[in-house]
């Protein structure tokens, strides 16, 4: 009935996990376009050959994807660790401190505009069934049945980047040497406004900020490091 009422409102059990995926992709997928893209503007700017370039960008995209997951699943794995640990804490003061936990319920129901009568018994209905999932919604904004995983995360992150990083690689390898640099900047600012606008989408908010967002972020890292592989090539020439 809620979901009727309510279509655009992300009521399902796995919202959290969805949500930390598309995180998870998102900044994948905007790393591996950008730091690849950047990478590759910087070698190409520093006038090496067309052999160097393809052996920078492929080790770019591997290692950035390896360390892509393992930052991914090590930060999420902290998040879970948290969360579990949270869980045996409240799950403990409810065994060990039933009275101040209702207490404390019925205080969090009040908050919610019912009267200290009625946020009582519905505190007592609610220990008849499922005391901690209630504490755990309305006391720390954890869904026990919902953590965050964290190979879920590793997973999503390091395709996404392997995605994004294979456009800027696309258009270094097709394009001709003379238009090697316009032609990874293009791709790369096309691939950063759509991922942009298709995460807005996803997320429900303003495609336009994310895309300008994305575009003037990555237009100043590309332009920074072609200006800095231009200037060590007249240097080391």
């Amino acid at each position: 009935m809620v979901s009727t009422i309510h279509p655009a409102e992300p009521h399902a059990a796995s919202h959290n996990s969805r949500l930390n995926s598309l995180r998870a992709a998102v900044l994948g997928a905007n790393d591996g376009i950008v730091s690849v893209a950047a990478l590759l503007l910087g070698v190409v700017g520093s006038g090496v050959g067309d052999k160097a370039i393809l052996t920078a960008g492929l080790a770019a995209t591997v290692s950035g994807a390896v360390s892509m997951a393992l930052g991914e699943y090590v930060s999420v794995s902290a998040q879970r660790d948290s969360e579990e640990a949270l869980i045996a804490k409240e799950r403990w003061e409810l065994e060990e401190f039933p009275d101040e936990e209702h207490a404390e319920l019925t205080g969090m129901l009040a908050s919610y505009g019912m009267t200290p009568e009625t946020a009582s018994r519905a505190a007592y209905e609610i220990a008849d069934n499922n005391p901690l999932d209630a504490h755990l919604r309305l006391e720390l904004g954890i869904d026990d049945e919902d953590l965050t995983n964290p190979w879920h995360a590793a997973f999503w992150s390091a395709v996404s980047f392997l995605g994004g990083a294979l456009l800027p690689m696309l258009a270094i390898v097709l394009a001709p040497s003379s238009a090697a640099g316009w032609a990874v900047a293009a791709v790369t600012l096309v691939a950063l406004a759509l991922t942009g606008y298709i995460s807005a989408r996803l997320a429900r908010t303003a495609p336009l900020r994310a895309v300008l967002r994305l575009l003037i972020g990555g237009a100043a890292g590309l332009a920074v490091t072609f200006g800095i592989g231009t200037l060590f090539g007249i240097a080391v020439s």
